[in-house]
């Protein structure tokens, strides 16, 4: 294999040209205004000091830079794998601790591995077991505990917990201490913000603005919100009034470095870091492959796993957190025209920059203007009408949504996710358990058998064709077998039994079984079985096995052709005739 499939860089490498350049420089500085704010919110939400989210914004754009397949994916901190980080590393260590940031160190290095591994081993199939509904559920809770969480950074509150129920009880416990500077500042950072995404645009258009400019404004409305509050914190002396602030950053870059691995945490961190990484990888790749079709790029999800576990490998290695593509930026990042990955690099250069020169001004930023930057970007993952279209469409889906958003709210998001995986698994079980099956007939004038109960079909009365819409196996053999003896008796005059296979793309061991004893069964009672449309695959399975020589009947090629045959061996019909279906009403009228 070339080294380019695993180093992308080298191919779009050599195409680089000034064009790009420009592209990716401008798209840049975009993306970097974009991710000051947003990293130093989400590090206070895993339970971090900000500066954490400014070292998880440097070299693990740079490596996506080297490893990662999209032009536009742009990672970082984002708002559920903080919350996902702080529920498992809370559970481990006290927040604010030495322990507590070097665990959450640790979950970004196994993350980091489990990714690349899954990447080497080809094993990104594994994130399909996240069905869209569970994902969709997932997110909603989330962002709801997500928002709740940060409803005490603009109240002046401390709130606990990681789970709904935890947060309101302690929310109603605190509900006296309020802080009116605090929600003031937090209210006005909040509506601010929430002004800047609505209106805001269209407000500088009608002053004349040009649109290109007014959408450099707005993505920059974040970043002018926090220096207004920091100018307030400031001018007012909010923190001598109560007011939360971040206080002392360190300056200067993170030293690379590794935290040293205590096994019992290493273990404890196994499962939240697959979980962790699943999710990283599912909504990464969801963004990577969205906007990659709108300009005809190709994904890799292989190579995007190797991709995201270096990001990861390299959060650890620069003292952050798990990290993953991000929505919001990623769309800014494309928006902004960035041509080429090397644009997370140049923006890692920027948020660079901003450690070791904007961090000496960071200390009298209040922390609720960070809480209602990440309420107002988890606003947009609470998706409701998920929950009404699903029920419209799949009751069982629903149950996924349900399960996981509810499981989500009241457990917490390890177990709420888990639940919405078991739930998944369960309902696929169920419904591969019984699968649909339909009685068949020919369609007149021609070769083609459908659904007795959907068309106008003709049919032999001696001759069952049943056709099997599932592959058979373990969860549904002795269904089919119960179907196909029940059906025969039903049936007293019948001669054959024809199992249409078209759809069947596998028989396991558990189903082989089945089939044998439907044969067993249908031989009793002096009925041929028959097979018709086996998928060459599934023949070859057959072809090593006694079942085909112990057949009453045959493999047929087609549902018509096995029809011909069987009423060609009855004198019914000539060997080799065309169409056979005058034959066969004349046969249904000689029953």
């Amino acid at each position: 294999m070339r080294l380019g499939s695993y180093l992308p860089i080298l191919d779009w490498g050599r195409r680089y040209n000034r064009q790009s350049l420009t592209s990716d420089l401008v798209a840049a500085v975009i993306v970097t205004i974009m991710l000051i704010p947003q990293s130093l919110a989400y590090a206070l939400l895993a339970g971090l000091p900000p500066e954490v989210g400014l070292y998880a914004s440097i070299l693990p754009l740079i490596a996506y830079a080297i490893f990662g397949t999209s032009s536009a994916l742009a990672v970082g901190p984002v708002a559920v794998i903080s919350l996902m980080t702080a529920s498992a590393v809370g559970k481990l260590a006290m927040e604010g601790t030495a322990d507590y940031a070097s665990a959450a160190i640790i979950l970004a290095l196994i993350s980091g591995a489990m990714l690349t591994l899954m990447g080497l081993l080809r094993l990104g199939f594994l994130a399909n077991f996240l069905s869209h509904p569970v994902i969709s559920g997932f997110i909603t809770a989330s962002g709801l505990i997500i928002a709740m969480s940060q409803l005490g950074g603009l109240l002046g509150i401390s709130t606990e917990g990681h789970a709904l129920p935890g947060l309101l009880a302690s929310i109603w416990e605190n509900l006296s201490s309020i802080n009116i500077y605090t929600l003031l500042i937090g209210g006005l950072a909040l509506g601010l913000l929430l002004w800047i995404r609505l209106d805001l645009k269209n407000w500088l258009t009608r002053f004349g603005v040009p649109k290109s400019i007014a959408t450099i404004i707005v993505r920059a409305g974040p970043v002018l919100v926090v220096f207004l509050t920091m100018a307030l914190s400031v001018a007012f002396d909010l923190g001598s009034k109560g007011v939360a602030l971040v206080g002392d950053v360190p300056q200067g870059l993170p030293m690379l470095s590794l935290p040293s691995f205590n096994l019992d945490t290493v273990q404890q961190l196994l499962m939240p870091a697959l979980i962790i990484s699943i999710v990283g990888f599912v909504e990464s790749i969801s963004v990577a492959q969205t906007l990659a079709a709108k300009r005809r790029e190709r994904i890799e999800p292989n190579q995007e796993l190797i991709g995201l576990g270096m990001s990861n490998i390299a959060a650890g290695i620069g003292g952050g957190y798990p990290v993953t593509g991000g929505f919001a930026r990623s769309v800014v990042n494309f928006d902004a025209g960035a041509a080429t990955p090397a644009a997370g690099a140049f923006t890692a250069i920027g948020i660079a920059g901003a450690t070791l020169l904007l961090t000496p001004f960071l200390a009298v930023l209040p922390k609720a203007t960070l809480a209602a930057t990440i309420v107002l970007a988890v606003l947009t993952l609470v998706d409701f009408s998920v929950l009404k279209r699903a029920w419209a469409y799949s009751k069982a889906d629903f149950a996924a949504v349900a399960i996981t958003l509810v499981g989500t709210l009241l457990f917490g998001v390890e177990v709420g996710i888990a639940l919405g995986v078991a739930a998944s698994i369960l309902i696929f079980l169920y419904r591969s358990s019984k699968p649909h099956a339909a009685v068949v007939g020919q369609v007149p004038g021609t070769e083609h058998f459908r659904n007795i109960k959907r068309h106008k079909v003709e049919i032999v009365p001696d001759i069952l064709s049943l056709r099997i819409d599932e592959s058979l196996y373990f969860a549904n053999a002795r269904y089919l077998e119960d179907l196909v003896t029940g059906l025969a008796t039903e049936n007293p005059g019948l001669k054959d039994v024809v199992l249409m296979c078209s759809a069947v793309n596998f028989i396991d061991m558990s189903a082989l079984e089945s089939l044998e004893a439907v044969e067993h069964r249908l031989r009793d009672l002096g009925i041929r079985l028959h097979l018709s449309e086996v998928k060459g695959p599934v023949m070859d399975k057959l072809a090593g096995t006694e079942f085909l020589e112990h057949l009453s009947g045959q493999v047929h090629l087609s549902q018509h052709g096995a029809i011909r045959s069987i009423l060609a061996q009855r004198d019914l019909v000539p060997s080799g005739s065309g169409d056979c279906q005058d034959r066969v009403l004349e046969a249904t009228t000689r029953q």
